[in-house]
C-alpha cells in the first residue's frame, strides 16, 4: 500500500498545529518552510483539510490555518480519507472470471480469499489508524525527537505563528 505523500505532509502539519496556542495560526507558505515541501502543494492539501473540518482557516493578517478540533478529537483516520478518500486501498477486479476457466459472474456468490484478506486488513488497518489521534502523535513526538530540534522548532514556531 502507498499513500501518497499528502497525506504523511498533512499528519505532519496537523501535529505541528496542535503545538500552537489557541489563538495562533500559521500560513501556509509558513507551514510549507516549516517541513522543506513545495508550498503550492501543501496549500492545495491544506484547503482539503480544511474542507474536510479537520483545519480551519483564520483570515485576516494574523491569518493561516489550525486545527479545526482538539487534538485529541482528529484522528489519523480523519486526515487519511480527507486527502486520499475513503476507499480501500486494495482494488478487487475479478481476474479469477477471466481466462481458460472464466464463468459468468451469477456463479460467483461469495467474494474470493484473495479480496476477503485484503479487505480484513484494510478494516484492521483503518481501525488502528482511527484510535490513534493527532494528540498521540504529539505526545509520541514530544518523547522521540532530541531536546535540541523541539528547542529549535518551538523557537521558529514562535517568531513564525500568526
Amino acid at each position: 500500500m502507498r499513500l501518497s505523500d499528502g497525506v504523511e505532509w498533512g499528519v505532519h502539519v496537523c501535529v505541528v498545529l496542535a503545538t500552537l496556542p489557541d489563538d495562533a495560526a500559521l500560513a501556509a507558505a509558513k507551514l510549507a518552510e516549516y517541513h522543506g515541501v513545495p508550498a503550492a502543494y501543501l496549500a492545495k492539501h491544506l484547503q482539503v483539510l480544511a474542507g474536510a473540518g479537520v483545519l480551519r482557516t483564520v483570515k485576516g493578517a494574523r491569518g493561516g490555518y489550525r486545527l479545526a478540533r482538539p487534538p485529541a478529537d482528529i484522528t489519523v483516520l480523519d486526515v487519511v480519507e480527507a486527502i486520499d478518500g475513503e476507499e480501500s486501498a486494495f482494488r478487487c477486479s475479478e481476474i479469477r472470471r477471466r481466462g481458460p476457466l472464466a464463468m459468468p459472474a451469477r456463479e460467483y456468490t461469495k467474494p474470493c480469499g484473495i479480496h476477503r484478506a485484503f479487505s480484513r486488513a484494510d478494516e484492521v488497518w483503518r481501525a488502528e489508524l482511527a484510535k490513534t489521534t493527532i494528540a498521540d502523535l504529539l505526545i509520541g513526538l514530544l518523547h522521540d525527537v532530541p531536546r535540541t530540534a523541539l528547542e529549535k522548532g518551538a523557537r521558529w514556531l514562535q517568531e513564525s505563528a500568526r
